[in-house]
């Protein structure tokens, strides 16, 4: 069955590409689109798609606003939030709203699918430069920078309550692979239980988009 995904961007141009994008994808299905937010409220509510693309600065009601109303009404439909800002407070505040990802207009379309196919596996996605952003402070934390990038991202998830097989779909790795980075986090962070990684990771601002 093909997920359906709703397009809300104030700029024809940008709707067109990412239609192009993601029809090339046989599982995937455009069921409409919008060109600001009190619209694409509206049409949501008619379409009933299973992920609204939802770009952040639109007019007559912003796209956090929107996502707000959104999962308000009908929270089982996911929001990729779709912007150029990587300031964190906009990611703060789309997510505060109930997106489940977060991609920048300056990366690869490509990104866009990746984000998708992740909230179809239950996940959530944050574009890679939003994560060095959000993981700023983190990185100058003597140990958490000897973390590899996948271990950093299995880190998260844990932090957030997914279990081993929750992580490797995530992730798409195995479950003994999950494992196996679990080990090496907590000889890196000298921690010896999942509740420690757990509080290190929110101590930290991990799990968290707050300030």
């Amino acid at each position: 069955m093909s997920v359906k995904i709703f397009l809300a961007d104030d700029h024809m141009i940008i709707r067109e590409g990412l239609r192009a994008v993601i029809e090339k994808n046989t599982d995937m299905k455009i069921v409409g689109e919008a060109g600001d937010g009190r619209t694409t409220v509206q049409m949501v509510q008619e379409k009933m798609p299973d992920i609204v693309i939802m770009d952040i600065s639109m007019p007559e009601m912003n796209g956090i606003e929107a996502t707000r109303r959104i999962i308000r009404n009908s929270p089982h439909i996911k929001i990729i939030a779709l912007s150029m800002h990587s300031d964190r407070r906009f990611v703060t505040e789309i997510f505060k709203a109930g997106a489940s990802g977060y991609v920048l207009k300056e990366a690869a379309l490509s990104e866009l699918v990746d984000a998708i196919n992740a909230i179809k596996r239950g996940c959530s996605y944050i574009s890679m430069e939003i994560q060095k952003v959000m993981n700023k402070k983190l990185s100058k934390h003597p140990l958490y920078s000897e973390l590899t990038d996948r271990e950093r991202e299995v880190l998260q998830l844990i932090a957030e309550g997914k279990s081993g097989k929750q992580t490797a779909d995530c992730l798409d790795i195995s479950v003994k692979t999950v494992d196996s980075h679990r080990q090496q986090i907590m000889k890196k962070l000298n921690m010896h239980s999942i509740p420690e990684l757990t509080k290190y990771a929110v101590r930290e601002g991990l799990t968290s988009l707050e300030e």
